[in-house]
C-alpha cells in the first residue's frame, strides 16, 4: 500500500480521537474509576428507543443508555446474556476510559453494565509512554473470545503521536470480569517501517485450532497475526503480521479509510469471511466483506479479486442508507459477526443523518445467498416472530434500495457527504408483474423472493421484520444482484 504523508495522517488520527466525542449540547464529565453503581433499569418499551438522545446522552444516565453511546461493537453470548462490549465514547460528553460493557438477552432490550478495566490499562499506557506520546484517554475497538473457560478481551490504545498504538490482552473467568491485564499482542511506531496501526483487532481459531488476530487502520491496511493459543498473545513477539487486504487509488490519493476487520468461518460453505470497514467512520462508513478457503488469504471478493491487491472491492453490504420519512443512518460500520444456533447477526454502529454525533447500536440478522455470500436485512433486529408469508402478502408497494457506491478519495476533510443511498418505489402486482412492465416477473417459494427485470433475475431472502423508521411490523428482503450489489426491500 503507498505511503500517506504522515501530516495528513496526523491530522486524521486527532480527527478519529475527537469524532468519537461530540462537542454540543453537554457538559463534559469525566467520573473516575469503574461503574459499580447499583440502579434498577426502566422498564423497556421499543417504541419508546429513539434516534437521538441528548437528554440522557451524559454520565449520570449512563443506566438509561441502552443501545445509544455504543461505537465499534463486540458482541458474545454467554449463558442467558449477550454481552456487548464497546469503544469509549459519548455524545457531548467525555466518558470514563475502561471500554463500556452492555448485555442483552433478546439483542434488542441492552442494559448498561460497566466498564472493563478503571482506568487505561498499565502496560498498553506504558508502552505510549515509553515511547514518546500520550496515550488517549479511552480504549477502542475491543474484541471478546471465550476460549475455554477463559474470556480473553483484546483492546485498542493509541495516541496523538502517528501510529503509535498497541493492542492488549486482558482475561477473566466471567463475561463482567474481574479483568487482568496479561501483556502486550502487536505494538506500531511512528517510523519509516512499512506497517499498519496497530488498533481494531478481531480473532479467530480456525479449523486446525490455530488462533489468528486480523488488525488494522489506515497505513498498510488489514494484517494478520499467528497468535499463541495457550496464552492469546503473539506466537512470535518481534512478528507484526502480514498484509491481507487494503484499498485502492484514484490519482494517487487512497479511496479512504480501511480498519475494522471482523473474521468468522461458515461451516455451510466451508469458507473464512473477512469483514471490513471502509472509509470515514462518521460519514461513508460501510462494510465489505472477501472470502477465503484459509484463514491466511487470499481473500476474494465477488468479482474473484484478491482484496490484497490496490483495488477497492465489493460486495458492499451495509452503507448509509435512507427509507422514506425518515433522515437516515450512517456510520454504518465497523461490525461484529456473530452467531447463536444457525442464525448470524451483525451489529454495528448507526450515525442518524440528523446528527451524525449521535451512536446507537444496530443489530441484525444475516443471511447467505444460496451462493455463499452474507447479506444483512435492511431493518434493525427486533426478535419478530417469523410465520409463514404467503405470497398475497407480497403484492403492494415496497420501498427497495439499491447499495451503490461513490468513490471519495480522502479522509474527513473530502468524505464530507455520507452519500446516502435512497429508497425508490416498486411495485410487485398480483397478477406476478412488477411495476407497469409486463415482462417484468416475480415469484415467490419461500424464503426466496425472485425479481425478474429488464431478462435478470435477482433473488432476494424475505422475512418479517420492524418497521424502524415508522414503528410498526413490516415485510423486509435482502440480497446480492447479478453484479454483487446489495439489494433492499421494505413493505
Amino acid at each position: 500500500m503507498k505511503n500517506i504523508l504522515p501530516k495528513q495522517l496526523l491530522l486524521v488520527w486527532l480527527l478519529v480521537y475527537s469524532c468519537l466525542y461530540s462537542c454540543k449540547k453537554e457538559a463534559d464529565v469525566t467520573p473516575g474509576g469503574k461503574d459499580t453503581t447499583t440502579t434498577t433499569n426502566p422498564v423497556f418499551n421499543i417504541d419508546q428507543l429513539t434516534d437521538t438522545y441528548a437528554s440522557i446522552s451524559a454520565y449520570e444516565y449512563r443506566y438509561k443508555w441502552g443501545p445509544y453511546n455504543t461505537h465499534d461493537p463486540s458482541i458474545i453470548k454467554e449463558g442467558d446474556y449477550y454481552y456487548c462490549y464497546s469503544t469509549d465514547a459519548g455524545y457531548g460528553i467525555t466518558v470514563p476510559a475502561g471500554i463500556q460493557v452492555r448485555r442483552s438477552k433478546d439483542l434488542v432490550d441492552w442494559q448498561f453494565v460497566g466498564w472493563v478495566f478503571d482506568g487505561l490499562p498499565a502496560k498498553g499506557s506504558a508502552f505510549i509512554t515509553q515511547n514518546g506520546g500520550t496515550p488517549f484517554q479511552s480504549l477502542w475497538a475491543p474484541y471478546i473470545i471465550k476460549v475455554g473457560s477463559e474470556f480473553r478481551l483484546y483492546y485498542s490504545l493509541s495516541s496523538a503521536v502517528p501510529r503509535l498504538s498497541v493492542i492488549g490482552l486482558a482475561t477473566a473467568t466471567s463475561p463482567t470480569g474481574p479483568w487482568t491485564e496479561k501483556g502486550l499482542v502487536v505494538t506500531s511506531l511512528n517510523t519509516t517501517t512499512i506497517q499498519t496501526n496497530a488498533i481494531d483487532p478481531t480473532v479467530l481459531i480456525d479449523q486446525q485450532g490455530q488462533h489468528w488476530m486480523y488488525y488494522g487502520s489506515a497505513w498498510d491496511g488489514i494484517y494478520i497475526l499467528k497468535l499463541n493459543a495457550t496464552t492469546g498473545l503473539a506466537a512470535n513477539t518481534s512478528s507484526k503480521g502480514t498484509r491481507v487486504a487494503q484499498r485502492g487509488f484514484t490519482g494517487g490519493v487512497v479511496n479512504g479509510n480501511i480498519e475494522g476487520p471482523e473474521i468468522i468461518y461458515n461451516s455451510t460453505f466451508k469458507k473464512y469471511y473477512l469483514f471490513i470497514a471502509y472509509d470515514w467512520l462518521e460519514t461513508k462508513y460501510n462494510v465489505r466483506v472477501g472470502r477465503s478457503d484459509s484463514p491466511e488469504g487470499p481473500f476474494l471478493d465477488f468479482n474473484g479479486n484478491d482484496m490484497n491487491l490496490e483495488q477497492d472491492n465489493i460486495p458492499m453490504i451495509v452503507a448509509p442508507y435512507k427509507f422514506n420519512g425518515h433522515s437516515g443512518w450512517q456510520g454504518t460500520s465497523h461490525c461484529s459477526v456473530f452467531q447463536t444456533g444457525d442464525q448470524f447477526y451483525m451489529a454495528h454502529q448507526g450515525r442518524p443523518g440528523i446528527d451524525k454525533y449521535f451512536m446507537v447500536l444496530h443489530v441484525r440478522k444475516m443471511f447467505w445467498t444460496e451462493d455463499g455470500w452474507p447479506v444483512v436485512s435492511p431493518e434493525r433486529y427486533a426478535a419478530t416472530e417469523q410465520t409463514t408469508i404467503a405470497n398475497s402478502e407480497l403484492a403492494g408497494e415496497w420501498e427497495q434500495i439499491t447499495l451503490n457506491y461513490q468513490v471519495v478519495p480522502g479522509y474527513s476533510a473530502e468524505q464530507v457527504s455520507p452519500d446516502f443511498q435512497t429508497s425508490v418505489l416498486v411495485k410487485l402486482n398480483a397478477d406476478g408483474t412488477i411495476n407497469d412492465a409486463s415482462d417484468n416477473k416475480w415469484a415467490y417459494t419461500a424464503p426466496w423472493l425472485s425479481l425478474t427485470q429488464n431478462s435478470v433475475t435477482t433473488k432476494v431472502y424475505v422475512e418479517r421484520g420492524r418497521d424502524w423508521e415508522n414503528k410498526k411490523a413490516c415485510l423486509v428482503f435482502t440480497g446480492l444482484d447479478a453484479n454483487g450489489k446489495a439489494i433492499w426491500g421494505k413493505k
